[in-house]
């Protein structure tokens, strides 16, 4: 069997075992992202997923670089593609995603058990700004957003996890009137 009917079959098997899976995306039929862990949970993770057209004689190349792992430390991300790897190299030649996308699910705990959220602050004012009082003290509230709208939001993410350009933007109308 070539290359391209490998895929072509291992492609038609993820679509029917992961079909109604929100944790798992198509982004092409050779890209696909695999979230494991719940939304809400700071150890959950986005893995990006890419065929090469060896594949499955060649490694698929594997990323955590998704916004939705900013959470994420280099030294976890290096750790859990470490491990992913080995799971790689252990199933070279073989239709391998289902493995490893289950092999992840299954050893979630194990890849993030030294995890601490990473928090990522933009500041704004200067230091030297006298309206500021001690910005420690003063503790942000994150906006509450409910499941249906986290749900939402990462729908709307292209296979790198942002917002595509323009998700945003309003159009404008042009109200014509008769004289």
């Amino acid at each position: 069997m070539t290359a391209q009917e490998d895929q072509e079959m291992e492609l038609e098997a993820l679509r029917s075992i992961y079909e109604g899976d929100e944790c798992f995306k198509e982004i092409s039929p050779v890209s696909f992202q695999f979230r494991i862990g719940d939304l809400e949970d700071t150890k959950s993770f986005i893995l990006d997923v890419s065929w090469p057209e060896t594949y499955p004689e060649t490694a698929p190349e594997i990323s955590l670089d998704a916004f939705f792992n900013n959470k994420m430390s280099p030294d976890i991300k290096q750790f859990v593609l470490s491990k992913m790897e080995e799971q790689i190299e252990a199933n070279l030649g073989t239709s391998m995603m289902y493995t490893l996308f289950e092999w992840a699910k299954d050893n979630h705990e194990f890849l993030m058990e030294n995890h601490k959220p990473v928090l990522q602050a933009v500041t704004l004012a200067s230091n030297n700004d006298p309206t500021v009082t001690n910005p420690a003290k003063k503790k942000e509230r994150k906006e509450q957003l409910s499941k249906a709208q986290k749900r939402r939001i990462i729908n709307r993410t292209d296979n790198k996890g942002e917002l595509p350009r323009g998700w945003n933007w309003v159009d404008v109308i042009k109200v014509s009137t008769n004289h």
